[in-house]
């Protein structure tokens, strides 16, 4: 898959009167400026800094810039008043999300130390240094009236709660665009009759950007007919250094499984592939069938290794998982299991592929006699979310639109099913009856990713620059 980096554009804006008024007023501004420059490109992004803009014709030319350069998010840093005919031209120009720096130097002014310096003139320049609110609702009236979004970052350069707001924004973009140059490969067919499932490829590709592949069984089969002995060996060996190989797993379900993950390596690589969906189910006893019910260990592997794959040909599923995944988070497949009244608990988990990342404790690859709706045997995970903080995403195709349902909840200890299956107990500050109730009452299908931390404010900052909705329930 294509790595890509986000490019991020900041300008910062002044009034040219002021710099003849006020010694040393603009190279102190501009030095606020590219404090935050170098914090941004700590977050792993480009920073296309093209200066203090004071007068409209040096915007015009900073907006050619900032188009050339194809930023992906522009950065407004209000540095002191500013005339919003000196922004209306730069943001007119570029389309793309836009955030309002409105960042003081400091919590507060030093009101004993600025009154006592005895020249009016010297402390109106000193306020000017501390006056970014000063052109906010200014800025707020020509972007309304102008038809232009735009977001806010509200407080002073030490404040951690700063940082981390232009963080969660940097994230988010990079998500957008890891999903915008995301190819998904779907591979056999839906389940029939899970209509919830049921996705629009359409909408997922205008949304998201998103790539889908369209693969078949018979390239699988293709690639597993070439693998050698060596490359089974080679992966039975990263199956134990991954998993707790339980000791019930017959050799030949090993060999069966390693084949099956060698091929999917292949097909990833072939198609490059960011991510896939799968299900598969024919004829009794058919080749296919001996292929899709070993694919579980394999696709386990992909999905820690940031190819997220989600089961039952689950598309919405593997987007959500997708944007976990970039997210840092994990983004494990999981449905609702039970709930546990006398806990307030709801318990999720699934049968298929896992995010072996972000387990608690080990993760036990292990036989199953039968896949519980499913045809035929094999091997499968059972682990646990991580325990502690939480968020869980689907991404929902609705009557009207495609929205992310998002719920930040805890994966508590407790007693879980060893059915050879991924399953975790969560605690939702809501309580399971109000959440079980709120969570489906918005129709996502029965599918969701689970990631670890919350991190409901980078999904609501990747819906605004998606442009669909964020539902947060908890």
């Amino acid at each position: 898959m294509k790595i890509v980096q986000t490019k991020i554009g900041l300008f910062g804006i002044g009034l040219d009167t002021y710099w003849s008024q006020f010694d040393g007023l603009y190279d102190r501004l501009v030095g606020y400026q590219n404090q935050i420059a170098e914090k941004i490109q700590d977050f792993g992004a480009e920073v296309v800094n093209v200066g203090l803009i004071d007068t409209p014709e040096i915007a015009r030319e900073k907006a050619e810039v900032l188009k050339r350069e194809d930023i992906d998010i522009l950065f407004l840093y209000v540095s002191t008043y500013a005339l919003s005919s000196t922004v209306l031209p730069v943001v007119q120009k570029l389309k793309c999300p836009i955030v309002i720096l409105n960042i003081q130097p400091v919590a507060s002014i030093d009101y004993e130390s600025f009154n006592a310096l005895g020249d009016r003139g010297k402390m109106t320049g000193e306020w000017l240094a501390h006056c970014q609110a000063c052109s906010v609702p200014e800025l707020a009236n020509v972007f309304n009236r102008s038809g232009i979004d735009y977001e806010f970052v509200t407080g002073y350069l030490g404040e951690q709660a700063v940082w981390d707001d232009i963080q969660d924004w940097v994230d988010a973009v990079h998500v957008a665009l890891v999903m915008n140059n995301n190819r998904l490969g779907v591979l056999g067919h839906y389940y029939c009759g899970m209509l919830d499932v049921y996705s629009d490829l359409t909408k997922q590709s205008a949304i998201f950007g998103t790539h889908v592949e369209i693969l078949e069984m018979c390239e699988v089969k293709k690639y597993r007919d070439a693998v050698t002995v060596r490359e089974i060996e080679e992966k039975i060996e990263e199956f134990n250094n991954t998993f707790e190989v339980i000791e019930t797993c017959e050799q030949e379900e090993l060999v069966r499984a390693a084949k099956t993950s060698v091929a999917l390596d292949k097909l990833v690589t072939y198609y490059n592939l960011g991510s896939m969906a799968y299900y598969y189910e024919g004829e009794s006893g058919n080749e296919y069938e001996n292929i899709v019910t070993s694919v579980i260990a394999g696709n386990t592997l992909l999905t820690g290794k940031n190819i997220p794959v989600a089961g039952e040909y689950e598309v919405k599923n593997a987007q959500a998982m997708k944007i976990m995944d970039a997210f840092g988070v994990g983004g494990s497949f999981s449905e609702f299991y039970a709930m546990d009244f006398d806990d307030d608990i709801v318990m999720l988990g699934h049968d298929g592929p896992a995010h072996f990342a972000i387990a608690e404790g080990k993760v036990q690859l292990v036989p199953l006699p039968v896949y519980h709706g499913k045809p035929g045997k094999g091997l499968s995970i059972q682990m646990t979310v991580k325990h502690g903080a939480v968020t869980l995403l689907s991404v929902v195709e609705g009557k009207d639109d495609v929205f992310l349902l998002v719920a930040e909840g805890e994966s508590v200890q407790g007693p879980i099913l060893h059915i050879g299956n991924t399953n975790s107990r969560y605690r939702f500050s809501i309580g399971a009856k109000a959440f079980i109730n709120e969570w489906s009452k918005q129709g996502p299908s029965h599918h969701c990713a689970i990631g670890v931390g919350h991190i409901g404010g980078k999904l609501e900052k990747l819906g605004k620059i998606l442009g669909i909705r964020v539902v947060q329930i908890c």
